[in-house]
């Protein structure tokens, strides 16, 4: 073995019986290819069951691409060995330590895939490494559901619950987050009652009890209270406060659609009505000024909203909170805004799930953030075809999956990124 090739068998992390035989570059195509070969002689366990130092039957050509050295594509070349097993009689092709099986990239490789898909769109990654975006697709199907099934759910008693669009129109994902550290448990298609049946069987196999389960924060969609009543018996409903303020904006909202027909310096002014008044620009506190001495219906919704909003984040507990609650409810009644007394007749239906949030200081503000990153990615891959696509990413993005190979450029001082 030369010095070339002793070098790059220690760069590829080949031990024994494994070595590069030979190292070929092509200017023109600018690729490096390695000839790794085992050692004439050797013996390797069977791959069916497991028998040690079985003879080599045959040998299968096989190729996989590398990561980059400098600009060029590396390729590794191996005569992959077949070994006829003496204790069950099978014959079957020895596994290679540099890559999975079927595979056509080295694990580097694979990780280093893994690695930009957080980061970048898979049609981007493929012409990046100017592969088939298939190809791609296929290192995420495999790695990201075999990390899930190594995950350990038994600490999970607190859920979040949401959706979030896969594509356009009514198609929807459900998400079910753990709330005590921020990831994302499991993700099915649908908004009905059964994605949370199916969320209860998925944590089955991971360990966990829906039993176990003592708090749901959800938003006031029907199938998500009567899925937790069935299958998360133990969980004590919370309404998510930022549901409680959307609702609220789109009451706000409905006030101002209607009055503009009337009132057309209401035009260009939703923004400013809809945001937390201490995040108003200069700009928009003028706009606010000037409109405010219209004596707007819009004032007034604007008005119930903002102190709706202030109750979720002065009161201290749960008596507290009811009682500012119910006064609010009264003005709402009273304010001769339908939206809004629509509205407080919803939130009284919701009452105890509402008051529950003030006990479990529980909110869906960590899920919120973490549906954004997986529409944020969804946005720079403009969509997926299929919604299996999409909660594949979220898996890989929000996760938090641990049993993912690390990043091939992940340094051991714990300053790099996986």
């Amino acid at each position: 073995m030369g010095p070339e090739t002793s070098l790059f068998t220690m760069a590829l992390g080949l031990q024994a019986p494994w070595s590069v035989t030979d190292v070929r570059f092509d200017a023109k195509l600018k690729e490096i290819h390695f000839d790794v070969r085992f050692k004439a002689g050797s013996r390797f366990a069977c791959p069916s069951c497991g028998a040690a130092d079985q003879p080599v039957h045959d040998t299968r050509p096989r190729t996989w691409e590398h990561l980059r050295f400098f600009e060029h594509k590396a390729f590794i070349h191996a005569a992959v060995p077949r070994v006829a097993c003496g204790q069950c009689g099978k014959t079957g092709q020895v596994p290679v330590p540099w890559a999975r099986s079927g595979s056509g990239f080295s694990q580097l490789f694979d990780a280093f895939v893994i690695a930009l898909a957080r980061e970048m769109p898979v049609k981007t990654i493929a012409d990046l490494l100017d592969i088939g975006d298939d190809r791609i697709w296929r290192v995420l199907e495999h790695y990201v559901p075999a990390a899930r099934a190594e995950e350990d759910f038994t600490d999970v008693t607190a859920v979040g619950i949401d959706e979030t669009a896969s594509r356009r129109g009514h198609n929807y994902i459900t998400l079910f987050h753990d709330l005590n550290v921020g990831r994302l448990l499991f993700a099915c298609e649908g908004r009905d009652a059964d994605t949370v049946q199916a969320f209860a069987k998925d944590l089955r196999e991971h360990g966990g009890d829906p039993n176990l389960v003592t708090a749901a924060c959800i938003d006031m969609s029907k199938a998500y209270i009567a899925g937790v009543g069935r299958h998360l018996p133990e969980a004590a409903i919370t309404f998510d406060r930022f549901h409680v303020i959307q609702l609220a904006n789109a009451a706000l909202e409905e006030v101002r659609r209607a009055e503009i027909r009337e009132k057309p310096a209401l035009k260009n002014s939703r923004w400013m009505w809809l945001k937390d008044k201490h995040s108003w620009t200069k700009r928009q506190i003028h706009q606010h000024h000037e409109l405010s001495r219209m004596h707007l219906q819009t004032g007034r919704a604007f008005r119930l909203k903002e102190t709706l909003r202030d109750i979720f984040i002065t009161a201290t507990t749960r008596e507290e909170a009811d009682a500012q609650l119910a006064a609010w409810f009264r003005w709402a009644r009273r304010s001769k805004l339908a939206p809004f007394k629509k509205l407080a007749l919803t939130l009284k239906a919701h009452w105890y799930g509402i008051l529950n949030g003030f006990d479990s200081a529980l909110s869906n503000g960590s899920v919120e953030a973490i549906n954004g990153l997986i529409q944020a990615a969804k946005a720079r891959a403009r969509g997926y075809r299929k919604p299996q696509s999409l909660i594949l990413m979220a898996y890989l993005i929000a996760g938090n999956l641990s049993h993912l190979p690390a990043s091939p450029y992940t340094t051991t001082s714990g300053g790099g990124r996986a």
